[in-house]
């Protein structure tokens, strides 16, 4: 490998793809949007998990820079989107908690921006270096860059989606708890209460 297919290799794994993954707080009948200015051909992608809040439930909307809704779903608690950018201008995600009445939502996602892929570019770069195999090289390289982009969004989901149940665990086990405790209050006053009531029938009472 020369020193040439070696810079390109790095060069390629610098800016094959960016990814920008945030937590937000969506407050009741709010909507928090974000935007990505990117040239035609650009692949888009956004990755989302609702981490606490309601029915961990959320509406999401992509919008392209001609104000066409790209895709509108309700009620979501996660998804991934991947899509190549139609046209120049900027991309709209919007994610919308209008339809809660008091609850806020807690939300993870990323926007990744892939390559713009311009026809004839790795083709130029091809025939500079004067090697058959660089596109090849290249295409391995993106798909690589792309594999361990998407493992790292999954292990982020993942935690998210640990820590949503181990909440859902604590808060089972605390009504599980709750429920056991007045149960057995609730027996304990029947005992009582049924002591009582046979002692009050079995007691013989003394006429003056």
């Amino acid at each position: 490998m020369t020193l040439t297919t070696a810079l390109s290799i790095l060069g390629l794994l610098s800016f094959v793809s960016t990814a920008h993954c945030y937590f937000i707080t969506i407050d009741a009948h709010a909507e928090e949007c974000f935007f990505e200015k990117v040239t035609a051909g650009t692949k888009l992608g956004l990755a989302f998990e609702v981490a606490e809040g309601g029915f961990l439930d959320i509406d999401i909307k992509i919008i392209g820079p001609d104000g066409k809704t790209i895709h509108e779903g309700e009620r979501e608690s996660n998804g991934r989107y991947t899509f190549p950018a139609a046209m120049d201008g900027v991309h709209t995600y919007c994610f919308s908690n209008k339809m809660s009445t008091m609850t806020p939502k807690i939300v993870m996602f990323s926007m990744d921006v892939g390559d713009a892929g311009k026809p004839g570019e790795h083709n130029a770069a091809n025939a500079e270096e004067g090697e058959a195999g660089g596109s090849k090289m290249e295409d391995m390289i993106r798909e690589l860059s792309a594999a361990l982009s998407g493992v790292k969004h999954e292990q982020d989901y993942m935690e998210v989606r640990e820590r949503i149940h181990r909440s859902i665990n604590d808060n089972t086990n605390s009504r599980v708890v709750m429920w056991s405790v007045f149960e057995a209050l609730v027996l304990v006053a029947m005992t009582i209460g049924q002591v009582y009531y046979l002692k009050q029938f079995f007691e013989v009472r003394r006429v003056v």
